[in-house]
């Protein structure tokens, strides 16, 4: 990969960071708030979904946004709110005042989520957007295998609360990277005035485009069932397994290891077969084995291992999916991409949010729901991949 493709990745991958940052380091910390804030697992999976919605829904207006101020102003509004909310956060004195405060973190989250996907498509394209992208999934595993961990080890001392401030500091050397390290990337010559026609013309471009949204929507079903294993996963692991926080902490990092793993294929993969083919065969993948793993979790095979091994196969298949169908959903919208992006980012994160809302009114503090979930999201995935992807040219992908 060439110097200035490896420093936009490492500069675009620790600002993408920090959204799941205040995510995956705050998942050990559910139980915990839960006792302290005499609060219903329910309630405190709704801190979760509240910033999911917000995270999901707020793209819509930072990817338009990008397109008409540049791609760093909207960044330093975003970030700025994130670290004020992680600061109230952080002094919560009940659930509902939590919730609330996650909301607004989820607001300024949404800025480093669907930003750095439009500076991608502003420099690159095809093979070469892919492997960026995939090597910025590189530099975010460091989250789901490290953040839980660091969470861990701040929650034993210092309590739940610390998790916030620490996620206060983490947006500093975000506000940093955006104001020293990042350069612009949409140039004065190609920002658009914003004009309300102008937006709606473009959703409306976007939702008429088959390609555009089947590819969202798949990749949108391997999130949801991801956020549904995020919803549940905590208490399942501690509560109905009896892992202590830092053993739990390893298990999640256990399975993010399998899709952060092969996310570093995926370009390699598009390249020599095609990013439809890899969407196609990976998609099958994950529905055989977030089936398999229904019917074990059903059958009565309850073993901590084998649901691990298994979550770590499926996941494995979104690492393909996910970043290779992001990539060519934003294919053939360049001058709307921070847009489309934005669109593809909340479409993606509301049925995130479904998701967590339903596994937390049917959580029965078993895995056989969480099992159910990842296989209909598959199922539905393998749906879309039919209907989206039946008859395309291979050249298309390349």
């Amino acid at each position: 990969m060439k110097t200035d493709m490896i420093k936009m990745a490492l500069i675009l991958g620790l600002l993408s960071w920090i959204g799941p940052f205040a995510i995956d380091m705050y998942l050990p910390a559910m139980p915990a708030i839960t006792e302290d804030l005499s609060a219903s697992v329910s309630a405190s999976q709704w801190t979760l979904m509240s910033f999911f919605i917000a995270f999901g829904l707020c793209q819509l207006l930072y990817g338009p946004a990008s397109d008409v101020f540049g791609r760093k102003p909207p960044l330093y509004f975003g970030l700025g709110i994130f670290g004020l909310a992680s600061l109230g956060c952080a002094f919560a004195p009940n659930i509902e005042w939590l919730i609330a405060l996650r909301f607004l973190q989820g607001v300024g989250a949404a800025s480093v989520m669907s930003i750095p996907r439009a500076v991608i498509r502003d420099r690159y394209t095809g093979t070469e957007a892919t492997r960026l992208m995939s090597t910025i999934m590189l530099v975010v595993a460091v989250s789901p295998m490290l953040a839980p961990l660091l969470g861990s080890a701040v929650i034993v001392p210092f309590g739940w609360r610390a998790v916030f401030l620490s996620v206060a500091v983490v947006t500093v050397l975000g506000l940093f990277l955006t104001g020293f390290a990042l350069k612009e990337t949409l140039n004065q010559a190609d920002r658009a005035p914003f004009r309300f026609n102008s937006m709606m013309k473009a959703f409306g471009v976007l939702f008429r485009d088959p390609g555009y949204m089947g590819l969202t929507l798949i990749g949108g079903m391997g999130m949801a069932s991801f956020f549904a294993f995020l919803a549940t996963a905590s208490f399942l692991y501690t509560g109905y397994y009896g892992l202590t926080s830092f053993q739990f902490s390893l298990a999640f990092a256990l399975n993010a290891l399998g899709f952060f793993s092969t996310s570093q294929i995926a370009a390699n993969l598009g390249a020599r077969f095609g990013s439809i083919a890899v969407v196609k065969w990976a998609v099958a993948g994950y529905a055989t084995s977030a089936c398999v793993l229904f019917m074990t979790v059903n059958l009565g095979y309850d073993s901590f291992p084998l649901l691990v091994s298994l979550l770590l196969v499926t996941y494995a298949f979104l690492g393909l999916v996910v970043p290779t169908s992001m990539v060519l959903s934003l294919e053939e919208h360049g001058p709307i991409a921070g847009t489309a992006a934005a669109l593809g980012g909340t479409l993606q994160m509301m049925l995130g949010a479904v998701s967590i809302a339903v596994v937390s009114v049917v959580f029965d503090g078993t895995p056989v729901m969480l099992a159910g979930a990842i296989a209909l999201c598959s199922l539905l995935a393998v749906g879309l991949s039919v209907m989206t992807l039946r008859g395309a040219p291979q050249e298309a992908a390349a």
